[in-house]
């Protein structure tokens, strides 16, 4: 190889090293198949709220999981994924209603005694648990994660189609991106945020966007599926979803 690249042409040997440097990922080609088969083109942010199908289903305000008030500013949207192969997006919801997803409550851990996120997505729907003003506790305990960010989770259920799930969570995040005014680079996976007193303290979540536990190809893949969507908005008002 070395002697190779001794006699090619330097422009010849670039183009080599960018092909093998960018060999396409088979399974984010599945999932784009899947994603591009319906229309694509510009959207105003009503159009692409009502492309994520939202169903609002918050946890009712002063119980479980909100019993306390805690106000939010979003600077963050945090993904995540369910492993959770049984339950659907409305399963999911009950459970945070029913107070079901306990956690133990300690200093320094977790603050209220139960697991609150914002949304779960689907192939085919997205539910509303908690308004964006205020915090969940799905990422970092007592750090920027759960006090700054939107959290999102990804449903796994047998049946659930992942690759139309992906892009309707890029497509929720691309709206929570324009309306709260939230940069790309703050889109995040869950393992971007530390967990103290845990081990391994970056969680592999989402799993099937990581690489190996890692942060590369298949995470900058899916923001730029967000960015995609981003790109497809039309200026005009936004609905907060508070």
């Amino acid at each position: 190889m070395k002697l190779l690249l001794l006699i090619l042409p330097l422009g010849l040997v670039l183009t080599l090293i960018s092909c093998q440097s960018m060999r396409p990922n088979p399974i984010v080609n599945q999932w784009e198949a899947r994603m591009n088969r319906g229309y694509l083109g510009p959207v105003t942010p009503d159009q692409l709220l009502a492309e994520i199908h939202l169903r609002r289903d918050l946890i009712p305000s002063g119980t479980v999981g909100r019993k306390y008030y805690r106000p939010m500013q979003p600077r963050y949207v945090t993904i995540h994924s369910t492993q959770n192969y049984s339950g659907d997006a409305y399963n999911h919801a009950l459970a945070l209603k029913r107070g079901a997803l306990k956690a133990n409550r300690r200093p320094g851990g977790n603050r209220i005694g139960y697991l609150t996120w914002h949304f779960t997505t689907q192939d085919d729907v997205a539910v509303q648990h908690l308004p964006c003003g205020e915090q969940g506790e799905h990422a970092d305990f007592d750090g920027p994660g759960n006090n700054y960010s939107i959290g999102i989770e990804m449903c796994e259920h047998r049946g659930n189609d992942l690759a139309l799930t992906i892009d309707r969570t890029a497509r929720l995040a691309a709206y929570l991106c324009y309306t709260y005014q939230i940069p790309l680079s703050h889109v995040v996976p869950h393992h971007h945020w530390p967990r103290a007193g845990v081990s391994p303290a970056h969680k592999d979540c989402p799993h099937f966007l990581l690489d190996k536990g890692k942060q590369a190809g298949t995470w900058k893949w899916f923001q730029n599926r967000v960015k995609f969507h981003l790109e497809r908005l039309v200026p005009g008002p936004a609905q907060r979803l508070g």
